[in-house]
C-alpha cells in the first residue's frame, strides 16, 4: 500500500492513565448512544483514540452495521467536551441519517443538516454553528458544489471545525463502484483545514486499490493515516443463487417464495421500470410492497422507508437508490432480480440484511438481460478526450449554464454534469452564480487511468458472472473481491451447506407473472418545453411549446428495459427490415384497444425510416387496416440520416428539419402517428408540430418501444 499504513491487530502496550481515562469517557458516551451494555470494539477505540488524543487522519473500512457512526459520534462528544468546534460530516445519506441524529440527541449531541429540503432554516443553522450551539453539521457532497455555500459558508466551517468526517468515502474513488464527482471537492476542503484537525473517512466497501485511491484523493496520506480494516464476514447471511430461464419464472418464484423469506426485506432490481413493474405485480397478488427508485418522490421515499422500518410492508422493490446508509438491523432478506455489474456493489447491497438477526436470506436470481443493462450503464462512463477538450473550449470568463453548454457539447445532461464537476474539482472549471466558467488552468486528460478503469469494470462484470458459477463458498468469493485476507468458508451458503432453493414454480403463478409482464401498454408523456439556447443551433424555438403544436400523451408496447417485453423489443428495433411479427401486432392491438382516447383517430400517419422502411410501412399499414382507419401517408425523411446525439438540444436540432412537409392534408380530428421507437421524444414532437400546423386537431404518438 505504499505510504498507507495499517495498524496491526496485535496487542499494544499497557495504556497510560490518560488513555484509560479517555477510553472510560468514550465508553460512557457509547452507553448513552447504544445502551448500558454496549462496549467499544477494539478498532472503534483505536479510531477514537487516534482522532481525539492524537488528532490524526483515519480511514475505517468495516462491514455494514459494524458501528462506524458510533466512532464519529463518540469522538465528537469527546472533542466538544475538550473545547473543539463542531464536527462536519459530509454524507450522501442525509435523508437516511435521521435515526442516527436521533441517537446522537439522546447522547446530548446536537446534530443538524443543511440540504435542499430545508433551505429556509439555513441562516438560523449557520448562526447556531457560529454561536457554538451545534455539535454536528451534516452536509451533502453536492452542497460543496453550491457557489454560495462554497464561498460564504465553507470558509467559516473549515476555520472552526473540530473534526471532518467523510462518510461512504469509496465514492471519492473512480475505481469504486459508486463514484460521485462531488466527493472530489473534498481534497481541497481537507487541504484548507487548520493543522491538528482530525479527519475520519469511513466505508464498508473498499478493496486495496480503492483504499489507496481514497487516501490519495482525500489527501489523507500526509502524516501517515491510520487505516483500520476489519473482517467482512457476516455470520447471519445465507447466500444463494437461483437460476430460472425466463423473467416470468423468476417473478413467479419470487411471488411464491416471499412468505418463506424471514421478516421484511428488500427486492433489488437493475432498472426503474423493473422495480415499478414487479411492485405492481406483487401488489396485485395481495403482497404489501412499495417501489423505491431515483424517480420516487422524496416524500414517498420517506414514507416507504418508514413502512419498511415498521414492518408495515413485506419488502421495498428498489433500485440502487436504496443503498448506502439505510439502517434496519432486523432486515430479514435481500433478493436481487438481476445481478449487479460488480461483486463489490452486490456485497454493499446485501449488507443491508441481517445485522441484528441470526439468519437472513440473500438470494440472487440472474437474468440473461443483465449484460445488456450493464452495457448501457457502462456507456455513461467518463467522456473521451475530444469531448472534454471541446467542453473546455466552450467555457470562458462569462458564466454558461449547463443547458447552454449542451447546445455546444454533445453530452447527455448526466455525463456533462459529471464532467463539469470533475473539471471543477481538478481546478480547470469553476461553478459560479449563473453557470460555469473556465479558470485557464492547464488540465491533463489521464487516458491511461480511464482505460484501466474501463478494464477494471469489465473485470468486475466477469467476476460477477464467475460468482454465479462458482462452486466455492459464495461469501469467500465476495470477501476476496474486497481483498479481505481473513476470508474463510462460511458454512452457510448454498455451496457450503448444500441447501438450495427449489426451482419449481407453480404453473398458475408463472402464468400470472407472464400475463403481467407481457401486458402491453406504457404511457409516454409529451414534450412540453423546448430546450434552452436552441438559437445557437439554428432552431428558432424557445420556452413552452405552443398548445396548438403539442403532441398528446402517447403509448408504446413497452420499454426496452422492461423485464417482460424488453428483450423482444430490443431485438425488434435493432433487427432486420422485416415485417412486424404477429405476436407484436397483437400487442399493438391490445394497446390501441385499451388507449381510452377522448376522440377516435381519423387516420394513421407513419414516420418514414431510412434503416427499416419496410418494417415501419408494414406497421403503419397493418394498424390502419386493423383499426379500419385511412392510412393518410408518411412523413418522408428529408436529407441524409441525422447523426446520433446524446443530449436533448442536439437531438432536437438533428430532427428539426428531418421531414419534408406533409404532401397530404390531414382531416380535422386526431391523427395516430406511428413509429418504431420513442427515445428522446423529439422526433414525435417535431412530427406532431408539422401535422398540427397542417390541420390535425391532435396527434397521438404510438410506437413499439420506449428507450430506457
Amino acid at each position: 500500500m505504499g505510504h498507507v499504513t495499517t495498524t496491526p491487530q496485535a496487542a499494544t502496550a499497557e495504556p497510560a492513565a490518560a488513555t484509560q481515562g479517555l477510553r472510560a469517557r468514550a465508553e460512557a458516551v457509547l452507553a448513552t448512544l447504544a445502551g448500558p451494555s454496549a462496549r467499544l470494539r477494539d478498532d472503534q477505540w483505536r479510531a477514537i483514540e487516534a482522532l481525539v488524543a492524537q488528532r490524526r487522519r483515519a480511514l475505517v473500512v468495516q462491514r455494514t452495521g459494524w458501528g462506524k457512526s458510533a466512532v464519529y459520534f463518540v469522538a465528537t462528544a469527546l472533542l466538544r467536551a475538550d473545547g473543539a468546534g463542531p464536527t462536519v460530516i459530509v454524507s450522501p445519506l442525509l435523508a437516511l441519517m435521521r435515526n442516527q441524529i436521533d441517537a446522537a440527541a439522546r447522547a446530548g449531541i446536537h446534530a443538524v443538516t443543511v440540504n435542499s429540503a430545508n433551505t429556509a432554516d439555513w441562516e438560523r443553522t449557520y448562526d447556531a454553528v457560529d454561536a457554538g450551539e451545534v455539535d454536528v453539521l451534516l452536509v451533502s457532497p453536492e452542497r460543496l458544489n453550491n457557489p454560495d455555500f462554497r464561498d460564504r459558508v465553507l470558509p467559516r466551517l473549515t476555520a472552526s471545525a473540530g473534526m471532518l468526517v467523510v462518510d461512504e468515502a469509496h465514492c471519492v474513488s473512480d475505481w469504486g463502484h459508486d463514484f460521485r464527482p462531488d466527493y472530489r471537492r473534498l481534497r481541497a476542503l481537507i487541504a484548507d483545514l487548520p493543522d491538528g484537525i482530525p479527519v475520519l473517512a469511513t466505508t464498508a466497501t473498499a478493496n486495496d486499490r480503492v483504499v489507496v485511491d481514497v487516501t490519495e484523493q482525500l489527501g489523507l496520506a500526509s502524516g501517515e493515516p491510520l487505516v483500520l480494516r476489519g473482517s467482512l464476514d457476516r455470520e447471519s447471511l445465507r447466500l444463494s443463487v437461483v437460476r430460472l430461464p425466463t423473467p416470468a419464472q423468476r417473478l413467479g418464484w419470487l411471488a411464491a417464495q416471499l412468505d418463506a423469506l424471514p421478516g421484511a426485506g428488500i427486492i433489488y432490481t437493475l432498472t426503474i421500470a423493473a422495480a415499478e413493474e414487479i411492485a405492481e405485480f406483487l401488489r396485485e397478488r395481495g403482497v404489501p410492497v412499495s417501489s423505491y427508485t431515483g424517480k420516487t418522490d422524496p416524500a414517498e421515499r420517506l414514507a416507504a422507508e418508514s413502512d419498511l422500518l415498521a414492518n408495515r410492508v413485506k419488502a421495498l422493490v428498489a433500485t440502487s437508490a436504496l443503498g448506502m446508509g439505510f439502517d434496519k438491523p432486523d432486515l430479514g432478506f435481500v433478493v436481487h432480480l438481476g445481478a449487479p455489474a460488480s461483486p463489490v456493489a452486490y456485497y454493499q447491497q446485501i449488507g443491508r440484511a441481517g445485522r441484528a438477526v441470526e439468519r437472513a436470506e440473500v438470494v440472487l436470481l440472474p437474468g440473461r438481460e443483465d449484460r445488456d443493462i450493464w452495457a448501457y450503464f457502462a456507456s455513461l462512463a467518463f467522456p473521451p478526450e475530444p469531448l472534454v477538450r471541446q467542453t473546455l473550449r466552450v467555457l470562458g470568463p462569462e458564466p454558461l449554464s449547463t443547458a447552454a453548454i449542451e447546445t455546444r457539447v454533445d453530452l447527455s445532461r448526466t455525463r456533462l454534469e459529471m464532467l463539469l464537476k470533475v473539471l471543477d474539482s481538478d481546478g480547470a472549471a469553476r461553478r459560479v452564480k449563473g453557470g460555469w466558467v473556465a479558470t485557464g488552468q492547464d488540465w491533463v486528460y489521464d487516458e491511461e487511468r480511464h482505460r484501466r478503469i474501463a478494464e477494471a469494470r469489465h473485470a468486475e462484470q466477469q467476476a460477477m458472472l464467475d460468482y454465479l458459477d462458482t462452486a466455492e463458498c459464495r461469501l469467500v468469493f465476495l470477501r476476496r473481491q474486497l481483498d479481505d485476507p481473513d476470508a474463510q468458508p462460511c458454512g452457510r451458503c448454498d455451496n457450503c451447506a448444500g441447501q438450495v432453493w427449489s426451482t419449481d414454480v407453480d404453473a398458475g403463478v408463472t402464468t400470472a407473472a407472464e400475463e403481467r409482464i407481457t401486458r402491453p401498454g406504457v404511457e409516454v408523456p409529451p414534450r412540453k418545453q423546448w430546450p434552452s439556447g436552441m438559437a445557437e443551433l439554428g432552431v428558432p424555438v424557445s420556452g413552452r411549446i405552443a398548445a396548438g403544436e403539442l403532441a398528446d400523451v402517447g403509448r408504446v408496447i413497452g420499454r426496452l428495459s422492461d423485464i417482460g417485453w424488453g428483450t423482444r423489443l430490443r431485438e425488434l428495433v435493432a433487427g432486420p427490415d422485416a415485417p412486424i411479427p404477429a405476436d407484436v401486432l397483437d400487442a399493438c392491438v391490445r394497446v390501441l384497444a385499451g388507449w381510452g382516447w377522448e376522440e377516435r383517430p381519423v387516420g394513421v400517419v407513419g414516420i418514414g425510416s431510412r434503416t427499416r422502411p419496410h418494417q415501419l410501412d408494414h406497421l403503419a399499414r397493418r394498424i390502419a387496416e386493423i383499426g379500419r382507419l385511412p392510412l393518410l401517408g408518411t412523413l418522408v425523411p428529408a436529407g441524409p440520416r441525422p447523426a446520433a446525439h446524446d443530449n436533448s438540444a442536439q437531438r432536437l436540432a438533428a430532427v428539426w428539419g428531418a421531414f419534408e412537409p406533409p404532401t397530404f392534408a390531414p382531416p380535422g380530428g386526431p391523427i395516430l402517428l406511428v413509429d418504431d421507437l420513442i427515445d428522446s421524444g423529439w422526433t414525435a414532437t417535431v412530427a406532431a408540430r408539422l401535422l398540427r400546423q397542417a390541420g390535425a386537431t391532435a396527434v397521438l404518438p404510438f410506437a413499439l418501444a420506449l428507450a430506457g
